[in-house]
């Protein structure tokens, strides 16, 4: 992964929503650019150039594969996080359906209360349209999921259950193997946004007991709309994008050599730095926080306090409306967001904080800092200082 760029920094703007998204990695790139420029054939071709573009491709997914827990024929390349979850969350219940849902006995889709929109959209989309029920599991104070309510809901019944690995707005690390547990104990299929983990913190398949999992190469050091969903080959499965057949049948259209080799890359800088670089993260995360309550005592961190993503803060300012604060941060050099970037436009308050048991209000003072650089203290103490003459700006104009 890279640091921002020097001069940034050294101008005293400071980018702090590296969960929105990351600069892609030169090395990225590079390894990217043969694909694109000489060795640009379709890998369905039969040609030499063909089978080349396909041999390398077949690399690619190999390595992503390994870097995941999974095989390399459960690779899908998509363009992005939200593609994966549409794809999982609808091609698997519909596949459990047998492409009808109103001739078969598991209905029932469980989510957890604050999934990502791309999930939750997904699954009311099958409500509405194909006679799907669905169903979200709550949240604690700290954004994990109620496990005992969890397994109440969880039943025969159950198609498809898909709770998150982490929590894009909060940073909260969710059980995942015991949810696929109860998920499996029912028969259900059990799948996972990893969009906000991958590339951050260890991630096997196999050892988290999912069948399914989405991830977005963007988090992690690709260029946008390069993402992947791994999908166990068993799986009944209905491909949602009609075609040529390609990706086994479960995604047509011609592969993105570029972008499998760009992900493989990514995936094996970023997995290499995590043991050295994520205690520091964690350490820069935590004196942030202390530094920020020092100079405005009321600021609350969000989140579970034991459980939750390195190079993470997210916080609610009680009386401070989140997207002024944005502003006035943005004014001053920092970039950071209110919550989850994919809310185009939105200002209602936080699913996420509501699900959490936080008012209307509150929920709408939030103001997340992400980052994959150590921040040193002069950083830290800039940070700190700012969002101090932010919340005193605000305030005297309230």
């Amino acid at each position: 992964m890279c640091d921002p760029d020097d001069s940034v920094r050294a101008a005293g703007n400071l980018y702090l929503d590296s969960a929105a998204s990351e600069a892609a990695d030169p090395d990225v790139i590079k390894a990217m650019l043969p694909y694109m420029l000489q060795e640009y054939a379709n890998p369905s071709s039969v040609h030499a150039q063909g089978k080349a573009a396909a041999a390398s491709l077949r690399k690619a997914k190999s390595e992503i594969a390994s870097h995941l827990g999974a095989r390399a024929g459960e690779v899908i390349i998509t363009s992005g996080g939200t593609e994966s979850d549409n794809l999982a969350i609808k091609g698997i219940a519909m596949g459990m359906a047998g492409g009808d849902a109103s001739q078969v006995s598991r209905t029932d889709i469980v989510i957890s209360a604050i999934e990502h929109p791309a999930v939750r959209e997904s699954a009311y989309w099958l409500e509405r349209h194909f006679g799907f029920r669905v169903r979200e599991a709550p949240v604690d104070a700290g954004a994990r999921i109620d496990l005992s309510r969890l397994r109440e809901m969880v039943g025969a019944r159950t198609a498809l259950v898909s709770v998150m690995l982490a929590n894009n707005e909060v940073g909260t690390i969710q059980p995942i193997r015991e949810v696929a547990s109860i998920a499996h104990s029912c028969g259900a299929v059990m799948h996972t946004d990893a969009v906000q983990a991958a590339g951050l913190i260890p991630i096997s398949m196999a050892d988290l007991g999912v069948d399914a999992m989405s991830l977005s190469g963007h988090k992690f050091g690709t260029p946008k709309g390069i993402g992947a969903l791994l999908l166990r080959s068993s799986l009944p499965y209905e491909a949602l994008i009609s075609g040529g057949g390609q990706e086994e049948g479960l995604r047509s259209g011609t592969e993105n050599v570029a972008a499998a080799v760009g992900m493989a890359v990514a995936l094996r800088k970023s997995l290499k730095s995590l043991e050295s670089r994520n205690p520091l993260l964690r350490d820069s995360a935590h004196a942030l926080c202390e530094a920020v309550n020092r100079v405005v005592p009321d600021a609350i961190l969000t989140g579970d306090r034991k459980h939750r993503l390195p190079g993470h803060v997210s916080l609610v300012f009680p009386g401070i409306s989140g997207e002024a604060l944005l502003v006035e941060l943005d004014v001053l050099g920092i970039s950071c967001s209110s919550g989850s970037a994919c809310a185009v436009g939105r200002t209602e308050a936080s699913p996420t904080l509501l699900a959490m048991g936080f008012g209307t209000d509150m929920a709408k003072s939030s103001l997340r800092m992400t980052f994959r650089h150590v921040l040193n203290a002069t950083e830290i103490a800039a940070i700190a200082g700012r969002l101090r003459d932010s919340v005193s700006a605000l305030t005297a104009l309230a």
